[in-house]
């Protein structure tokens, strides 16, 4: 199967995506790991205003075959989180690249960081 993969979009080797694109970086998962996980039924989000160090576990996304935790890719403070996947959590299944995004932190893009042709060929393999 073939996943969705925008060129715009940083990601990480666990899956999270980045997106420079606003005064903040979003941050979210990638549509191979909604995939992997399935049916999203339950999300929970990091305070807004909470700090965070790069690989910390932040948040955490539950569903029909496992519950796993989001590390953040960033150092920062979160400064928005997305209310919208409390209520519908299937966003992540049905939008992961745009309204199933989780949370905004104040930061950089960290050097490790892959680009969408680094990233895809890591998934498929």
């Amino acid at each position: 199967m073939t996943h969705e993969i925008p060129d715009y979009l940083h990601y990480t080797d666990s899956h999270e995506w980045i997106d420079d694109g606003g005064d903040a970086l979003r941050i979210g998962i990638t549509d191979f790991a909604q995939d992997e996980l399935g049916d999203v039924v339950f999300v929970e989000l990091p305070e807004e205003g909470e700090s965070l160090n790069s690989g910390d576990a932040c948040a955490v996304v539950e569903s029909i075959k496992a519950v796993s935790d989001i590390y953040t890719p960033v150092t920062g403070t979160v400064t928005a989180t997305n209310d919208g996947v409390l209520d519908q959590p299937e966003l992540l299944n049905t939008d992961p690249y745009g309204e199933g995004w989780l949370f905004e932190i104040d930061g950089q893009v960290p050097d490790d960081a892959l680009g969408a042709t680094d990233y895809r060929e890591q998934t498929e393999e």
